[in-house]
């Protein structure tokens, strides 16, 4: 029966309405009616028509009371889908998370049903057996696919054809002539579960402290905050492993947040080593098949362990009892389209709500982490000092100003010394430089022109290993021309300033017998791809890495005992209230990968400010006077976690009609004493896509519901229509 017959037929016999929440850019719900016989309760996730379409949404609330005017207009639930519905703190966290963003409660509810049309019981595979006579016509594609069934096994249609090489074409031409029979398959079992008695590691004394505290954390499996924070090296990961096996041995289910879930292969593998079996992963690489087990497998309680990025937080987990957040200041947990959301935070609030513990995990915490552990509002859990006796890495600066590269070169020549030495002590290399490709910037010595994006305000950044000129804002690419186009010169396009690509020429040149590997988030293709590069380098296999903060992460590269930072200033200058936080963050996690296993790291970092207080602080490995510089300098200005802030960014194709409306909006603003309005202003990346923003900051105080006021003033301002648009970030993690 389709469904607009279905509907007729219930309509005069429903019996009762409910609200549903569709995963749309809507934030309201709408009322629809039950048929007869069916049994509806909050939670449920139903199937239910939207204008000429039927979507997924799930029942926000029972007994709806819509106007009675429109009971006969109202329409019937479609069906009733056979997963298991959403618990009240899932739904709770939607209602939160929208509220708290502004986002439309609709695009939070889209992250927990990541299925759409896959949701319910798995699709059943079709497999093939070999039961009759030699085909008419054996030919060798034929002939080798009856050698792959000749076990009389039943096997998968794709396994088959792939195992014998030949298409899917091969096997049904062998079906159809009776040599093969199709059979379902049998769902796959679901994996074992994690032991947590599979391997206990052995911890020294200080570990030992740092374990019994997140035991007795999970043991108490109510909500509290941890911050387990250890020095890179220390057995964080290890750690907090034993919260997740007490968790397991109480028949929960764990969630451990990762910042980016492309570099999680050794993660993965000591996850196996310590648990005897792999998580469960979530995230966008998934194949749709996989997801569509995995999200089951959540929902029905039989993921006893997930790993995932950020949109993992959303799943609908049957029995959660605990979330850990590893490298929980990293601002990958940060999502900044569609809903805007800052995953570590909401981490908290899921925890809150579940009543269930939670860890956060870092080397460099977050300055909002560190006042909320000086606060005693989170428990401290240490690691002071690295596993195995190995000592922190030495760091050393040097100043530019005095010790220069010679003339198109970026590697000075105390580092170049360095790395020499390394390499012929059969030792490893990690040259650091975040930034993508060739050369940030082309222009033309003749005239002067430099090329830039032809849609956003931006310039193009050469990368040589795919001879094309790309924008890193919008995708846009062109191939590398010959000649200027503005002047038709030949052979005058220079590239100004490095990138990785040519770091890895410049050292090629400089360590002829070395063997370089680039490590960057363009030149990677896949997941597998990103592991196996990962693997090379754990293997010994690569002397000098050349990497952007895609290397500062979670790695152990067990031969590397030098880093240098290229351009250690990189950060300091983008206008950003974070910089000086992110860049001793980012600059601690590179140097920390060196001398993680045997022999004494150090880390060098180029820079033409050595008397900043980030450089004085990292070489005098003085973590203190950093967080007490940059927390003094939060609270006298207000920036969080003293004060809050929103950004509001107004686009338009035309800069006459973003600036237009974002200076009608600031003219209706309530003017309260608790919040500054500053702007509008130009973006400092003034047109991306070719849309103009405009940006405006609110500042208020820390217990100032910022949320209420923004609703406030939007509902009572100036809608954006046309080619307008208008984003809400609560708590902006970027300023560009």
């Amino acid at each position: 029966m389709d469904h607009t017959t279905r509907q007729a037929s219930s309509s005069a016999s429903s019996t009762g309405m409910v609200d549903v929440l569709v995963p749309v850019a809507l934030d309201q719900t709408y009322s629809y009616r039950v048929p007869r016989g069916m049994v509806l309760k909050a939670g449920d996730v139903v199937a239910v028509p939207l204008g000429p379409r039927e979507v997924v949404g799930v029942v926000w609330a029972e007994d709806a009371k819509p106007d009675p005017r429109l009971h006969n207009r109202l329409k019937d639930v479609g069906e009733k889908l056979d997963v298991p519905p959403l618990k009240g703190e899932l739904r709770a966290l939607v209602d939160w998370v929208a509220n708290y963003t502004l986002s439309a409660r609709g695009m939070v509810l889209r992250m927990t049903l990541r299925m759409g049309e896959n949701l319910g019981p798995e699709r059943t595979r079709a497999g093939v057996r070999l039961v009759g006579q030699a085909p008419r016509r054996l030919t060798p594609a034929r002939r080798r696919v009856i050698d792959v069934l000749s076990d009389g096994l039943l096997h998968g249609k794709a396994d088959a054809a792939r195992e014998a090489g030949v298409s899917i074409g091969v096997i049904d031409g062998l079906v159809d002539e009776g040599t093969l029979a199709v059979e379902a398959l049998p769902p796959a079992p679901p994996p074992p579960p994690p032991d947590p008695q599979f391997a206990q590691p052995e911890f020294t004394r200080e570990q030992r402290s740092a374990v019994d505290a997140v035991r007795a954390l999970a043991a108490n499996g109510s909500f509290h905050v941890a911050l387990l924070d250890g020095v890179t090296g220390s057995g964080k990961t290890e750690v907090y492993f034993e919260a997740v096996a007490e968790t397991i041995r109480r028949g929960r289910q764990s969630l451990i947040l990762m910042p980016e879930i492309a570099l999680t292969g050794q993660f993965l593998d000591r996850f196996t080593q310590r648990f005897g079996v792999r998580p469960i992963e979530w995230h966008s690489e998934l194949t749709p098949r996989t997801r569509q087990r995995n999200w089951a497998a959540i929902a029905a309680g039989e993921a006893p362990v997930v790993v995932g990025a950020r949109s993992a937080l959303f799943m609908p987990y049957a029995n959660l009892g605990l979330i850990v957040v590893d490298e929980e200041h990293d601002q990958a947990y940060k999502q900044d389209d569609g809903a805007h959301y800052h995953a570590r935070d909401m981490a908290v609030v899921r925890a809150h709500i579940a009543k269930i513990p939670i860890i956060l995990a870092s080397a460099t915490p977050s300055v909002e982490t560190e006042v909320n552990a000086r606060k005693g509002r989170y428990q401290r859990v240490l690691l002071p000092a690295r596993f195995g006796g190995q000592q922190m890495p030495h760091i050393e600066a040097i100043d530019l100003r005095r010790e220069m590269p010679p003339r198109g070169r970026f590697i000075s020549p105390k580092l170049a010394e360095e790395i020499t030495r390394a390499v012929e002590r059969r030792e490893q290399a990690l040259l650091f430089l975040n930034r993508r490709g060739y050369a940030p910037l082309t222009l033309c010595r003749a005239c002067g022109h430099r090329f830039a994006c032809t849609i956003c305000d931006a310039w193009l950044v050469d990368h040589r290993f795919r001879q094309r000129l790309v924008c890193h804002h919008c995708g846009f690419s062109m191939p590398r021309p010959e000649v200027c186009p503005h002047c038709a010169a030949e052979q005058s396009l220079v590239a100004v300033g490095p990138g990785v690509e040519r770091l890895q020429e410049e050292a090629a040149n400089l360590f002829p017998g070395a063997r370089t590997m680039v490590l960057s988030s363009d030149l990677i293709t896949s997941i597998e791809t990103m592991r196996s590069e990962l693997n090379e380098i754990a293997e010994g296999r690569v002397d000098i890495i050349i990497g952007t903060q895609l290397v500062a992460k979670g790695h152990h590269f067990p031969r590397l005992n030098l880093v240098g930072v290229v351009d250690a200033d990189l950060g300091l200058s983008n206008g950003d209230p974070r910089a000086a936080e992110r860049t001793w963050q980012l600059l601690n996690q590179v140097v920390g990968r060196a001398g993680r296993d045997q022999g004494r790291g150090v880390g060098y970092l180029q820079t033409h400010q050595p008397d900043h207080p980030v450089m004085k602080a990292l070489v005098a490995c003085d973590r203190e006077a950093f967080y007490a510089t940059e927390i003094e300098l939060r609270e006298r200005t207000l920036y969080p976690p003293f004060g809050r802030l929103a950004s509001l960014i107004v686009s338009a194709g035309d800069r006459a009609s973003a600036e237009g409306f974002a200076r009608r909006l600031v003219a209706v603003a309530p003017r309260e004493e608790e919040v500054q309005v500053l702007g509008p202003a130009e973006a400092p990346l003034a047109v991306i896509k070719g849309r103009y923003r405009f940006r405006l900051l609110l500042k208020s105080l820390r217990g100032f519901d910022l949320s209420d006021y923004l609703r406030r003033w939007l509902a009572g301002g100036p809608k954006p229509k046309g080619n307008l648009k208008l984003e809400v970030d609560v708590d902006p993690q970027s300023f560009l």
